[in-house]
């Protein structure tokens, strides 16, 4: 490169040429701080499979429990009436009549244009008071108060359109229980109410017409666990009886394997990915061969290995594959799963075949857990010593920015030195040539 800008004495571009220096000179940091963008690269990139390998050991956790493939969904042969099967549920049907539904209570006082009262009692249905104290007799403040009670109970104030004697509006209070069921029930003293609507429990019966009739209510639409494991839901009363069916839901059964095997997947598909080896070309056209940032890191390689061996090793005291119920290793080194085989399987031989899976499930999330303990894991452990040496090297790119800084410093000190020992010497060379001269004219 050609130095153009002349110094005050030497004619060197001294700028220029500290920062060329410079440049040199910082080729130790320039390392450093590319050793610092991998490491954090990988520290990236294992925190990124550490989340996956954790949720996969999640997912085979919970496909490994003893009732993981205990799945059933409830039916219904009528609209009225809503079916939903959860965790001890079995297969059966049995026929539900619906005599009523629950119901709030709804009370209405006459037309009034203030309260009574400004101090009432509302009492609950099991007998329990609760003493009302309103700011004043208005309607708003008795309404402000109820609803500002623990009495249960919500008012309205309904126009009536209509005024009494001295020309004062007229309303209605609307008292409304804060839930259905006669337990909610409750009367108001000092008013006269009208009923609106009774407060009811919702009501079914079992083995209707028969001597074996058994009369269920509840306080809400809902009956928890009428079935074991099974809550039903009614909206109307019904004359007929409606059939409630449970059966074992497929879909749901074969989804458990299913995103055991898509969550491999995808672990797979990421180490896959980060290990990819790319060939291609420099700036200047010659072949580069690049890694990606998990190429040769072993501890991914043996984390990748443990799920393979974990989900692809046979199981059960036969030696069973698991490509016999729907799970096999490609020759890519993925899985795939085969939800018809999986399910003809479990049909075949529902006791071996959950046993089995689930054998397999523990096994991954034993390896899984290995992998990504937050303590002691593997990728844990990885990912921790990659953080230390990235602080080493912060701390040393850190060292390295002082040394520069007083590196630069000196050079520019050793450099206006010179100018100004060049400057002395020109000028003294100058003035050798101004005596000399006079000396040579003074001779002539």
């Amino acid at each position: 490169m050609g130095l153009s800008l002349p110094g005050l004495a030497s004619g060197l571009d001294t700028t220029s040429l500290i920062s060329q220096l410079m440049q040199v000179e910082a080729i130790p940091q320039t390392l450093l701080k590319n050793q610092s963008s991998s490491v954090q690269s990988m520290i990236s990139a294992l925190q990124g499979l550490n989340s996956k390998v954790a949720s996969l050991a999640t997912v085979a956790t919970a496909a490994g429990k003893p009732d993981s493939l205990e799945l059933f969904s409830a039916t219904s042969s009528s609209a009225a009436v809503t079916a939903t099967a959860a965790s001890g549920a079995a297969a059966g049907s049995i026929d539900v009549v619906v005599g009523a539904t629950a119901q709030a209570q709804v009370s209405v006082s006459d037309k009034v244009a203030t309260w009574p009262v400004n101090t009432f009692t509302i009492t609950s249905a099991a007998g329990t008071p609760t003493t009302i104290i309103a700011a004043s007799t208005s309607l708003d403040d008795v309404a402000t108060a109820v609803n500002n009670s623990a009495a249960g109970v919500n008012v309205l104030k309904i126009a009536t359109g209509e005024v009494d004697a001295s020309g004062n509006a007229l309303f209605r209070l609307q008292f409304s229980a804060g839930a259905t069921g006669t337990a909610a029930g409750f009367t108001v003293s000092d008013a006269t109410l009208t009923s609106i609507k009774t407060a009811t429990d919702a009501q079914v019966t079992l083995y209707a017409n028969t001597t074996a009739a058994q009369t269920i209510t509840s306080p809400t639409n809902t009956f928890t666990n009428l079935l074991p494991g099974v809550s039903v839901s009614v909206t109307a009363a019904s004359t007929d009886a409606v059939t409630v069916t449970v059966a074992k839901d497929t879909s749901r059964i074969s989804a458990v394997a299913s995103n055991l095997v898509s969550s491999l997947n995808g672990i797979f598909a990421a180490i896959s990915t980060q290990s990819a080896v790319v060939n291609s070309t420099d700036s200047s056209g010659n072949p580069k061969v690049s890694g990606g940032v998990f190429t040769g890191e072993a501890t991914v390689r043996d984390v990748n290995q443990n799920l393979v061996n974990a989900a692809s090793m046979p199981v059960g005291s036969s030696g069973r594959s698991p490509s016999e119920f729907g799970i096999s290793i490609q020759k890519d080194g993925s899985f795939q799963f085969d939800a018809a085989k999986f399910t003809a399987a479990l049909a075949a031989d529902p006791v071996k075949t959950k046993a089995d899976f689930q054998e397999l499930a523990n096994r991954v999330a034993a390896a899984a857990n290995l992998a990504s303990d937050k303590y002691n894991g593997t990728l844990t452990t990885d990912i921790t010593g990659q953080q230390a040496r990235s602080k080493d090297l912060a701390d040393q790119i850190s060292t390295w920015d002082q040394r520069l800084s007083d590196r630069q410093a000196a050079l520019k000190q050793t450099y206006a030195n010179l100018e100004v020992t060049l400057s002395t010497m020109q000028s003294q060379s100058a003035w050798l040539t101004s005596q000399l001269t006079s000396l040579s004219a003074g001779s002539k």
